[in-house]
C-alpha cells in the first residue's frame, strides 16, 4: 500500500498536540490552577473573559467552592492571582478542543476522499472514542475537587494522565503501521519482554500519577534511602490501615513504590537491550533500543533531583516531559520488534 504522506503528518500532529496539552496539564497542576473554572460551556467558555465584570462574575462563583473557602481565602488572594490560575485551566481545555477540531476537520476531509483504507478507519473510530473519554476523565476529576475537598482525587488525577499518555501511544502506534507498511521478522522473545516493560512502564506513570496528585513528592527527599537512612521508612506503616490502603492512597507509601518501581523500569530495559544483543536487529530496532537505554537513564536522574529539591515546578514538568519522551521511545521499539 502506497504511504499517504498527508494522512501520516496528521495523525503526527495529533502526536504533538497531545504531548503540548499534557505539558500545559502538568503546569495548571504544579501552579494548582486545575480547580479555578468552576462551570465550564462548550461555546461561552472558548474565550476567557473579556470584560472586568465578567472577571468579577467568575471569581465571586470561584470563591464559592472549597479551594478558596479552605485555601485561598487565607492567603489575600486577588482577582489577579484568579486570572493567572484561570488562565492555565482555560489554556488547557483550549487545547483540548483544537484537538478536537484537529482530528476531526482532517479526519471527515480524508473519509470524503476515501485516503484512509479499512483498517485505519477502525483506528481512528477507536481514537475518536478514546478523545471523547479522556474529556469525560478531566471532567470527571475536576468535579472531585469541587465538592467537599480543595484537591481532586489522586485516582482520578492518574487516570487522567495515564489516559492521556495512552491516546498519545496509540496515535503513534497507528501513524507507525502507516509509516511502516512493510513487516520485519517478528522476534518474539524480545516483543513479549518489551511488552511486559511497557506494562511497568504504564504502571510506573500511573504512580507517578499517584504522587502528583498527593503531593507525595514533598516528603522523604532523600535519595537513595527515604528519611533517617531508611530503605521502607517506618511512616509508611503508620499511614493508613491496610497494606492496599498504604500503597495507593498514603504520601509515603505511593512515593516508595514510585521510586522502587523506577529501579524496576531501569532493569527491565537494560535487560531487554542485553539480550536484544543475541540477535541480528535492524537498523529501527537498534536505534529504538538505544534510545530507551538513554532514556531512562536521564529519565531517573531527573526523578532523583526532582525529589532532592521537593519538586521545584521547572523539574516537576522536565520530569513528566521526559516520562513522554520514553514512552515514545518504548512504543517505537515495541512496534519495531512486533511487526
Amino acid at each position: 500500500m502506497k504511504k499517504d504522506k498527508a494522512v501520516i503528518y496528521w495523525l503526527l500532529s495529533g502526536c504533538v498536540l497531545v504531548f503540548i496539552m499534557v505539558v500545559v496539564g502538568g503546569i495548571t497542576r504544579l501552579t494548582n490552577s486545575g480547580l479555578s473554572m468552576t462551570d465550564w460551556h462548550l461555546v461561552t467558555d472558548t474565550l476567557p473573559p473579556l470584560t472586568e465584570e465578567k472577571w468579577q462574575h467568575a471569581f465571586n462563583e470561584y470563591k464559592k467552592f472549597p479551594e478558596y473557602q479552605k485555601i485561598n481565602v487565607h492567603n489575600d488572594f486577588t482577582l489577579e492571582d484568579y486570572k493567572f490560575i484561570y488562565f492555565w485551566e482555560w489554556f488547557h481545555r483550549f487545547i483540548g478542543r483544537i484537538i478536537g477540531l484537529a482530528f476531526i476537520i482532517p479526519f471527515v476531509y480524508f473519509l470524503i476522499k476515501k485516503r484512509i483504507d479499512n483498517a485505519t478507519l477502525k483506528k481512528c473510530g477507536i481514537l475518536l472514542g478514546m478523545g471523547a473519554l479522556q474529556g469525560f476523565f478531566g471532567w470527571f476529576m475536576v468535579k472531585s475537587g469541587l465538592v467537599d475537598h480543595p484537591d481532586v482525587s489522586h485516582f482520578r488525577l492518574a487516570l487522567h494522565l495515564t489516559f492521556a499518555f495512552i491516546t498519545f501511544a496509540y496515535t503513534l502506534w497507528v501513524a507507525l503501521d502507516l509509516i511502516y507498511p512493510e513487516r520485519n521478522l517478528v522476534l518474539v522473545d524480545l516483543k513479549k519482554l518489551a511488552r511486559i516493560t511497557l506494562i511497568f512502564l504504564v504502571i510506573q506513570i500511573i504512580y507517578g500519577g499517584f504522587v502528583a496528585g498527593l503531593n507525595a513528592g514533598l516528603v522523604h527527599n532523600h535519595w537513595p534511602l527515604m528519611s533517617d537512612g531508611q530503605f521502607f521508612h517506618d511512616s509508611i506503616a503508620l499511614e493508613k490501615e491496610s497494606w492496599l490502603l498504604r500503597f495507593t492512597e498514603g504520601k509515603c507509601g505511593v512515593q516508595f513504590v514510585h521510586r522502587t518501581m523506577a529501579y524496576v523500569v531501569v532493569g527491565l530495559i537494560l535487560f531487554l537491550y542485553f539480550k536484544s544483543k543475541k540477535y541480528t536487529l535492524s537498523t529501527q530496532q537498534q536505534n529504538g533500543l538505544n534510545a530507551l537505554v538513554g532514556l531512562v537513564f536521564v529519565q531517573f536522574a531527573l526523578g532523583v533531583f526532582t525529589l532532592l529539591y521537593s519538586v521545584p515546578m521547572w523539574l516537576g514538568l522536565l520530569h513528566q516531559v521526559m516520562a513522554f519522551f520514553l514512552l515514545t521511545a518504548m512504543t517505537y521499539t515495541l512496534h519495531r520488534l512486533s511487526k
